[in-house]
This record gives structure tokens, sequence and C-alpha cells, in this order.
């Protein structure tokens, strides 16, 4: 670089991140590429691989539950599907997804960077989301068998069962340091790597959110870390901590291990709110309303959600005082995420909204987060918590906040940047039609669970009582439409991959700095270093943000 430019030669400018020059070739030039866009090309194979073997596993599960009693699998097979399914999408999928996917390939641009602060890490934040997820699938056919605990990995089960939980437990204590090492690179880069003229109130709220989820990434993981490492020394040496029979307290484990994973919904919910900031003003063709309201309440979602963590256990038997307590915070956290919703929708309001398939899933992950919302707030009620709290409500109220919030927008971001990325355009009346099957199957496979968990149906249960058939039957037909919509989703993405027109460099007519260089983008992002000049949505001047490609 001299005097603020990045020295690209004008034959380099043209070609393409899959094609650059590099000492190493074919594989290897992946492999060992320290490059922030390949990074988040090869997070986004792996955790769609690893979204469609939870998502298959999901499938049987719901098969068995087509009838009372056996249908296709045995109860412990069943368990064990059960955890697995929920360790994958949780560990491999939900958390990762948003910010090492597309976190990855669009931090550095968004502020005009080259890269991450520190490239070298991001590529061993890959190689140890790699190996964490090679050990976890290790521990499927080694030891006692698939481990059948949830992936709560509650004691004392946890410690006594004959299941291969350590393999299973240290695999996620892996994933756990890809998690900092990503959360320690964007806050980094969010601070040192700023363009000139791009100040903290003109950062992208994309930016912003990653900000918040980074700070949680670094603060809370290592609690869970330690907690995950005290199970496996408890299964090798009996020292006693949380198992009953040697003097320890399960409780203990309980409180450890969600004052991490309360924060950790944040972590997979907080990236995709701030995919919607993106997404909304660009079709609605108009500023964001409200961001610094936007932008404070990522950092409030971020603190709140450190203080909650006790919902989880008001059936556990903490203290009446602490109930009360953790009630009382439940409700407050709402108040940032409402925040969000009301400036979502007055943004759009009076705007000149085009209906795009990204849109389109915006607008459905409204529609299915709002729910999950309100439903949570039934969850932080004492009174009705304790009816609610081991039925199928919790998980209709889980799968409408995590699914239909992180995976939902997933979607939405991997439509709305693909062009970008691949330099490709897909079917777009595909999308559209994926998308409203995505949406009609998800309500039919899960809403239906509000009603079994109301009426007392338990959950983490292999059989239920004729009554609820009915239900669960309507539930498992709407996997069918869900999963139906989502590989056409990825068939659509893939052909599109294969043979898509190409793509112009700002299809959707964005006012963000990713939007003003060649798609895909060159080595470097950009010939040279953007300057800012005013806020990121500013659709009155698309030429605002001075930038060469």
């Amino acid at each position: 670089m001299a005097n603020g430019t990045i020295a690209v030669s004008p034959h380099t400018a043209e070609v393409d991140f899959y094609n650059v020059r590099t000492k190493h070739k074919g594989i290897l030039s992946w492999l060992l590429t320290i490059d922030h866009k390949r990074i988040g090309i090869m997070y986004l194979f792996a955790v769609v691989f690893f979204f469609l073997v939870a998502m298959t596993i999901g499938v049987f599960m719901r098969l068995e539950m087509l009838t009372p009693g056996e249908t296709i699998m045995k109860p412990q097979t069943y368990n064990s599907l059960f955890t697995l399914h929920g360790v994958i999408m949780i560990f491999l999928f939900i958390i990762p997804a948003v910010p090492a996917v597309f976190g990855n390939f669009f931090l550095p641009i968004q502020l005009g960077a080259q890269d991450v602060q520190f490239p070298k890490l991001n590529l061993l934040s890959w190689y140890l989301y790699v190996i964490g997820a090679v050990l976890a699938l290790t521990s499927l056919f080694s030891g006692g068998g698939i481990m059948d605990t949830g992936w709560t990995f509650y004691v004392p089960y946890s410690i006594r069962t004959t299941t291969n939980v350590s393999l299973s437990v240290f695999a996620a204590f892996v994933l756990g340091f890809a998690t900092i090492l990503t959360g320690l690179n964007f806050i980094t880069t969010i601070h040192r790597l700023r363009c000139p003229g791009m100040t903290w109130f003109r950062m992208p709220l994309f930016a912003w959110a990653l900000y918040a989820t980074s700070w949680i990434q670094v603060l809370a993981t290592p609690v869970i870390g330690i907690t995950l490492i005290l199970i496996i020394l408890e299964r090798a040496f009996g020292i006693g901590i949380f198992d009953p029979a040697l003097g320890g307290d399960p409780l203990l484990y309980q409180h450890m291990f969600w004052i991490y994973s309360h924060p950790a919904v944040y972590i997979m919910i907080l990236p995709a709110m701030g995919v919607v900031s993106e997404i909304i003003p660009t079709f609605s063709k108009k500023a964001i309303f409200g961001y610094v309201p936007i932008a404070i309440s990522s950092l409030g979602i971020a603190l709140v959600g450190y203080l909650v963590w006790g919902h989880h256990m008001f059936s556990s038997g903490i203290s009446d005082t602490s109930r009360v307590i953790f009630s009382l915070l439940t409700f407050f956290v709402a108040l940032p995420s409402g925040i969000k919703i009301f400036n979502w929708v007055a943004t759009m309001y009076k705007g000149s909204i085009e209906v795009t398939a990204p849109m389109l899933y915006v607008l459905l992950f409204i529609f299915i987060f709002s729910i999950g919302g309100l439903t949570g707030l039934s969850l932080g009620a004492l009174n009705t918590d304790l009816h609610l709290t081991d039925t199928y409500f919790v998980v209709a109220h889980f799968h409408y906040v995590m699914f239909g919030g992180m995976g939902i927008i997933f979607f939405a971001a991997l439509h709305y940047w693909f062009p970008k990325m691949f330099g490709k355009m897909y079917n777009e009346k595909v999308a559209k039609t994926a998308a409203i099957w995505i949406g009609i199957g998800f309500n039919m496979l899960y809403f239906p669970m509000f009603i079994m968990g109301y009426l007392g149906q338990p959950r983490r249960y292999y059989d239920y009582l004729p009554e609820f058939q009915k239900y669960h039957i309507f539930s498992t037909v709407g996997s069918w439409v869900l999963v139906s919509g989502i590989l056409i989703m990825y068939i659509n993405l893939a052909i599109a991959l294969k043979r898509g027109k190409k793509a112009p460099d700002n299809p959707w007519g964005g006012t963000t700095l990713e939007w003003k260089t060649s798609s895909p983008p060159i080595m470097e992002n950009f010939k040279e270093i953007p300057t800012v000049t005013t806020g990121p949505y500013d659709h009155s001047n698309m030429e605002s943000q001075e930038v060469k490609k």
C-alpha cells in the first residue's frame, strides 16, 4: 500500500478471488488461504453440509413420532438422534453460520478494509471448527455408542451414561475456541481497520451486530469451555463437582451451562438481526429508521442477555427471590428486540418496497420471530413457565426463535449476498417459491407443538399418548413441506452457481461498501481504500461513498 492505495496491478483487479495469484495451486490454494473471502466460502460449504445432515436426522425423528409406540426406531436410537440433531444444529450450524460465513466474507468489505486484522488467526479458527466437527462425528463411531444426553449435556446423567460423552464434549470445547478466535478477530478489525471517514455511527448495522456478538463470544464462551472440561474430569476421575453421589451439585452445572448458553442465544440471533437491518433499507429504498437506537440495542441485547440465564431454571429449585428477579430481567431483554422490530417496520412504511427473495425471507422472519418472542414472554412468567417448561411448548418456542430467526435469515443472507459472493444470479421465481414453501412448512411443523405443549405433551419423550397423534401427524407432514422447500432453495442456488447469469456489481441498488466493488470482489476488495462521507444507508446519493472498483 502507498498513500492509502491498495497496490493491485491492472490485470489482477479483473481476476476474481477464485483465481488469485498464489504460490499454492489447486486445493492447497484454498486450504492454506488467508483471504477472508475464501475462508467465508469454506465456512459456507461446511455449515450447509452439517445443516443438511442435522435436517435429515430431524426428518427421521419426526417419522418416529408419526404414531404412538415404536414406528421406525428403538428408544435408545431416538435419544441418540435427538442429541445428534441438537449438537450439530447448535454448535456446527446456528452459532457459526451467519458470523463465520457472512461476517468473514463481508465485514472487512463493509469497513473498507483489505482483510480482517489477523488473517492467519482467521484460518486457524476455520481449522478448529473442522477439527471440532471431525471429533464430533468420530464420537458417533467409537466408545459406547452415540451420546444420548441431549445437546445440554445435563449432569448427573452425562457423567454416568456409558455412551461416548467425553469425546463429544471435547469436540464442543474445541469448537468454542474457534468461536473465541473469530470474536477477537472481529472486535480488533472493527476497532482498527475502518476506512477513512467511517466513524462508529457510519458503520453498517451488520457490523454493529457482529461487534456486539463478538463480545459475547469472547466473554461467555470460556465459561462453557470450563464447564465442558469439568464434565470430562468428572467422568475420568470422579472429582465430585457435579455428581451428588460424591457431594457435588448438579444445579451448579445448570448455572454454569446457562450463564453461557443464554448469551449464546444472542450469538445466534444478533448477526441475523444485523442482516435484516441491511436488507430492509435496500429493498425499501429508504434510510433505516432509527439507526442509532438499532445500533445501541444490539449492545443492549448483548448486555442484558448475560443477566437472564436463571429463567431456564425456574423449576430446578432455585430460590423464590432469584426466580422473581430473573423473571423481571427476562421481560427487560425483550425491549431492545422490540425496538429493532419497530424500526424495521417503520423503515418499510411508505417505502418503495421491492419483494425479492431476500426481502420475502425477511418478512417471513419478522412474522415468525415475533411469535417466538411473544411466546418467550409466557416462558419468562413464573406461573406459566412452571406448567410449560418441560413441554413441547418450549420446543416450538426454541425453533421459532432459533430456526425461525437465525435459520430463515441465513437463507435471506445467502440470497442477498449470493450475487456478490459468486458473481452469479439465481432464478428469482424459484427462490420465491422455495421461500413460500419454507414458510408454510415451518409453521405446519412447529405451531402444533405450542398446542401440544399447552395440553401437556412432555418434550424429550420417545412416546406419547394417543390423543396427541393428530398434532404429530400434522407436524410431520409439515416437516416434509419444509424440507421440500429447503431442497428447492439449495438446488436453485447450486444451478445458479453452475450456470447462472453473470451478476452486476450492484444488482439490488445497495448503498453499503460491498456493493461498490466487483462481483465477486477482487483480491484485496478495492483498488483503493474507500473514503466514506455519509451514513451507510443514504439512498439520496448513491455515489456518496467514493470508491474505485
